[in-house]
């Protein structure tokens, strides 16, 4: 889940300032800034299973876009962004449900793009496999892929050395979605593991509790409110900002973004690194954050097309956000015990995010950036890797 999705509209360009709006699965909504956005994936209430709530624009003021050259946000303009001087070769573990086929084909192009290293089965940097690490792959899905996709290249971008491992879930249920997540964490050599999906709150579950990995998850893009696994406490939840470039020492500015999810778990005990600062009783979203927001999303390859999309695309959602956070960790090589407890405690070494709001909420702090913690963006973003 967690991530929006604008067909890419000029080579090399930021997305315009869009705001996609929320909509029936397939269904044509138009927003107030003239984007034209469907649904990448229907919402799914089902108690047990995740889902995506993505959504691809379309066209612009009633003009289709192109989608043939890159757009939104690269790999230096993100390390630029978080202070990122240092690589890695430690492994990344991506979860996701069902199957991308052109997922090494698809990693390959935006590497090749950006003039990253070649990650692929060959030279051992990429290994893809389903939930009990096999290769009898679940079936394709197409708009699971798009976050795929998203997925892998973020991990790039980030961590252009780290090696990546892709494990795909047989379905959204979150039986499956553990069951990849035990998996990944029995792996030698992972240290983090990125979630970009979520469902209602729930009560947590071992499968997603793995002391020495950073196991991040999404908060949501529906504004205020609270989605597991980022609620579980064994988690790093990932917030989600709206980052743009600025003429101050930073070079960067970013604000909150408004469909972020935050807030408290009634289901699951807080931790103990969490403060008062949350005002919450239970595990507070978020922890951390980074750029979310599909008006200044990020660039991203892929070629299984998908309600007509493919190629080139810009998306957005916290979906973006946790792949980002799992690689800053992998960077760091930082993740003994629970790693949010580390973060928490080198607060200082964050971006804090002081404006923006998700929404409206009983508590201020838990819908509304300021200074310190706050619910959308948690402590801040990366500002290198010393908080991690």
């Amino acid at each position: 889940m967690k991530r929006l999705v604008l067909a890419a509209a000029s080579a090399l360009a930021v997305a315009a300032p869009f705001a996609a709006t929320s909509g029936i699965a397939s269904a044509s909504t138009p927003s107030a800034h003239g984007a034209t956005t469907i649904n990448v994936c229907a919402h799914n209430t089902r108690a047990g299973f995740a889902h995506c709530l993505s959504k691809v624009v379309t066209s612009i003021n009633g003009k289709a876009v192109p989608n043939a050259t890159p757009s939104g946000y690269g790999p230096s303009d993100l390390r630029s962004a978080y202070n990122l001087t240092t690589d890695s070769t430690a492994t990344v573990a991506i979860v996701d449900a069902y199957n991308d086929p052109n997922a090494e084909s698809d990693l390959a192009v935006y590497r090749s793009q950006y003039g990253l290293p070649a990650c692929t089965t060959a030279n051992g940097c990429f290994k893809k496999v389903n939930q009990t690490g096999g290769t009898s792959y679940p079936r394709n899905n197409g708009g699971w892929a798009q976050e795929e996709s998203l997925d892998l290249d973020m991990v790039s971008a980030i961590c252009p050395g780290c090696h990546i491992l892709f494990v795909e879930a047989s379905s959204n249920s979150f039986a499956n979605l553990g069951a990849a997540v035990n998996y990944a964490a029995s792996v030698p050599g992972v240290v983090a593991i990125s979630n970009s999906y979520g469902g209602s709150d729930s009560a947590a579950t071992s499968q997603y509790d793995h002391p020495g990995i950073a196991v991040t998850a999404s908060t949501g893009d529906s504004g205020y409110g609270v989605e597991s696994p980022a609620s579980y406490d064994s988690v790093v939840a990932v917030g989600g900002t709206h980052l743009t470039k600025a003429s101050n020492t930073r070079g960067w500015s970013e604000t909150a973004w408004s469909g972020a999810g935050s807030g408290c778990s009634t289901l699951n005990a807080k931790p103990s690194w969490q403060t008062s600062a949350t005002q919450c009783s239970g595990k507070a979203n978020a922890d951390v954050s980074a750029v979310a927001d599909p008006n200044t999303g990020v660039a991203v390859y892929d070629s299984y097309s998908y309600q007509g999309l493919s190629g080139w695309l810009v998306f957005g959602g916290t979906s973006v956000a946790s792949p980002i956070v799992a690689s800053v960790y992998a960077l760091s090589g930082n993740t003994a015990g629970y790693p949010a407890s580390y973060t928490w405690a080198h607060a200082s070494g964050l971006n804090d995010v002081t404006s923006g709001s998700n929404g409206t909420c009983p508590t201020s702090v838990w819908c509304n950036a300021g200074t310190g913690w706050d619910g959308p963006t948690g402590l801040g973003t990366p500002n290198g890797t010393s908080a991690f």
